[in-house]
């Protein structure tokens, strides 16, 4: 049985090659460039084949006008239908009731249980959240809504602490400073990387929501988003370093356009890439044109 790795990095498109307004340019990247090759992701290139990596520009507008917003884009990826074009345009952050609807019903998590799979949703949440969300004063994205509607529990602190979740910016800085959780452990971005491959080995599908590379996008500040993904970067190796790629596909990919036009702080139109390493690449690459195609590809894999 081939596992599955998905790594959703919120987002991501192809854009410009300036190295002044598209960080995915101006970081050094030497694990992903040493996959998908120097200059692969940008608008215009791929699809693109290298002896270790296929890269597919991805269709995130879905044929519906207007800059593709994360609620739908994610609610496409993750159902395998056209969200957007089904509540008559682009729309997020947080899900719809619509949407929440399509997230509740089938989608990649509940399909991959439903077949027998084992599956991991990586991300560990504060308390703060699950109060607050508890409380109603926020709803949950479209990922942990759908985790959540698939009966998988979302990870805590406890998780977080003792190695089976990762934080969102990968080093668990942000848990120490600023979320008052002052003992949790540091890590770094590799030895997070580690810690998925650990928790990849034992389910048959492991995803983890990198959000923070859209923030890094609408806040517009060239170093630190080149910060964010040169830590993704090492991230990536910790977990390749750490799992059997004759039987793991480890897919990349995004919602939306964002990160790679710091020239403005909004959402583009751009296709995003969708990085396939690993066992069944090729299977998928040639299934794969939109965002709506990915949970079908993911799904055909499992069953492989």
């Amino acid at each position: 049985m081939t596992h599955v790795v998905i790594l959703f990095l919120d987002g991501v498109g192809l854009g410009a090659e300036d190295p002044q307004v598209n960080p995915l340019v101006a970081a050094g990247l030497p694990v992903l460039e040493g996959l998908v090759g120097r200059g692969a992701l940008v608008a215009g290139s791929g699809p693109i084949e290298t002896p270790a990596a296929v890269m597919v520009p991805t269709d995130a507008s879905l044929g519906v006008p207007g800059r593709p917003q994360s609620a739908t884009g994610q609610t496409a990826l993750l159902t395998g239908r056209n969200a957007p074009q089904l509540v008559g345009g682009h729309y997020g952050p947080r899900p719809t009731a619509a949407l929440r609807q399509m997230l509740e019903g089938d989608t990649l998590f509940s399909l991959a249980l439903a077949a027998g799979n084992p599956v991991a949703f990586a991300n560990a949440y504060p308390a703060g959240y699950f109060a607050a969300i508890e409380r109603g004063k926020r709803l949950h994205g479209a990922i942990p809504h759908a985790v959540q509607a698939a009966g998988i529990p979302l990870r805590t602190a406890d998780d977080l602490a003792a190695g089976r979740a990762l934080s969102v910016d990968l080093t668990n800085a942000a848990w120490r400073n600023g979320l008052e959780y002052p003992d949790m452990p540091e890590r770094t971005p590799a030895e997070a990387g580690v810690a998925m491959a650990r928790l990849a080995v034992g389910h048959s599908l492991s995803f983890f929501d990198h959000w923070a590379t859209d923030m890094a996008g609408h806040q517009g500040g060239l170093a630190a988003a080149v910060r964010i993904l040169e830590e993704f970067d090492a991230f990536l190796g910790g977990l390749l370093s750490g799992i059997d790629l004759a039987r793991t596909l480890v897919l990349i990919t995004s919602d939306h356009g964002n990160i790679e036009d710091l020239s403005q702080r909004g959402h583009t139109e751009n296709r995003v890439p969708t990085i396939l390493i690993g066992a069944n690449r090729h299977l998928v690459a040639e299934q794969v044109n939109d965002l709506t195609h990915i949970t079908p590809a993911v799904l055909r894999v499992l069953r492989s």
